[in-house]
């Protein structure tokens, strides 16, 4: 062989290489152990415990038994300004799992509607599964009649006025949107428009009197995974209203917060209706990151609007909760003085809970419901 033909120096160096190569191969499952089965279990294995997830497959997965919080109480009164979410972190471990728990009432068609002054408790079936009771009120006790109780009055899933505010003036931009947006194409004095003018816009075909919010185009929302751009952050400009249609048609400058500006889009105004939601995890496995937080800092918090790179065509929904995890930093190994240093990328952490209140075809807007430790842009999230 050559290597026999090699100086005794050389030779030496040759052997420690191709002992360090072998054991990386093997080490890495490429190359067999003589020592250890190859189908033995690594040595850090342990079993997964019965709370969590038991993935099957990447298309299916065991969901956990609810967990019921220990020191729960053994009656509530819901207040005015509760939400389900809330309520349900009082009575869960996992407050999402709160239709698991609601026992259907008679009375109610949507046992999922409950109301200031609906008295709250605990209870266990025969199999030892938990339901939440619900005991209406005296001010709200019911007749034999059906209860004619306005849905607005509903205590909501997660905070109403929050997301209302929010969705009622989107920052956010997806691609797929701006095809169909109607855009500024001239501004009818100069340059620059302010309320009280008048610019001129093309794709606005509603009638006569429709009101836009105006916004303009800032910052693209990049995919990390494949670097395709999402969508682009939204800068509000002003709202507008329809005073002469046609092709291009004419919008009044109702309000401005800046000036608008050829190549700005326009969204209809609608109003927004209750945030209702029923929380649930992804039918099928899915994994991404989060590329914004709406307020733009760099740390996000409990109740701070998220946007994901993943959307409908992957199956996400609203309603779908998600976990989000620190990603685990990627560090030098160089403990045992190898002739090679090895990175090696630490494990993820949990660090909170999302549920997804509004999706597009490949981004979704985000609550983040609960963060038990710090969330960046650009950390993982997957299915709970």
């Amino acid at each position: 062989m050559y290597y026999a033909q090699l100086p005794p120096i050389r030779l030496a160096r040759f052997t420690v290489l191709a002992a360090a190569v072998l054991g990386l191969l093997t080490g890495c499952g490429l190359i067999p152990s003589r020592s250890q089965p190859s189908e033995a279990p690594p040595p850090d294995y342990a079993p997964q415990i019965a709370s969590a997830p038991l993935r099957t497959s990447r298309s299916a997965a065991i969901e956990p038994r609810v967990l019921v919080n220990p020191r729960h109480p053994e009656r509530y009164v819901v207040q005015p300004g509760d939400t389900l979410w809330d309520i349900s972190e009082l009575f869960l471990l996992d407050a999402w799992f709160w239709p698991e728990i609601w026992q259907i009432n008679p009375q109610v068609a949507n046992p999922h509607l409950i109301y200031p002054g609906d008295i709250l408790s605990l209870a266990y079936l025969v199999d030892g599964q938990p339901v939440l009771q619900i005991e209406r009120g005296t001010a709200q006790r019911l007749s034999p009649r059906v209860r004619a109780e306005p849905l607005e009055q509903a205590i909501p899933a997660i905070p109403a006025e929050m997301l209302r505010a929010f969705l009622a003036r989107p920052t956010v931009l997806a691609r797929s949107q701006l095809r169909r947006l109607p855009y500024v194409v001239s501004i009818a004095d100069g340059l620059l428009g302010a309320a009280g003018e008048d610019v001129y816009v093309r794709g606005a075909d509603d009638p006569v009197g429709t009101v836009y919010d105006i916004i303009h185009l800032g910052e693209r929302l990049v995919d990390p995974d494949n670097n395709r751009t999402l969508g682009y952050k939204g800068l509000y400009v002003g709202r507008g209203r329809v005073r002469r249609d046609g092709d291009p048609s004419t919008v009044y400058l109702t309000d401005s917060t800046r000036e608008t500006r050829t190549g700005d889009y326009l969204l209809q105004v609608e109003d927004v209706g209750p945030a209702n939601y029923f929380p649930r995890p992804p039918s099928n496995e899915i994994e991404g990151r989060i590329i914004s937080v709406i307020d733009g800092l760099s740390l996000i918090g409990q109740y701070q609007v998220v946007v994901l790179n993943r959307g409908a065509r992957h199956g996400l929904e609203p309603g779908h909760v998600l976990r989000a995890f620190t990603t685990g930093e990627r560090i030098d190994d160089d403990v045992k003085g190898a002739l090679f240093t090895f990175k090696v990328r630490l494990p993820d952490e949990p660090a909170g809970t999302m549920m997804v209140f509004q999706t597009y075809e490949r981004m979704s807007y985000a609550l983040v419901m609960e963060a038990t430790s710090e969330i960046r842009i650009l950390d993982t999230f997957r299915n709970p």
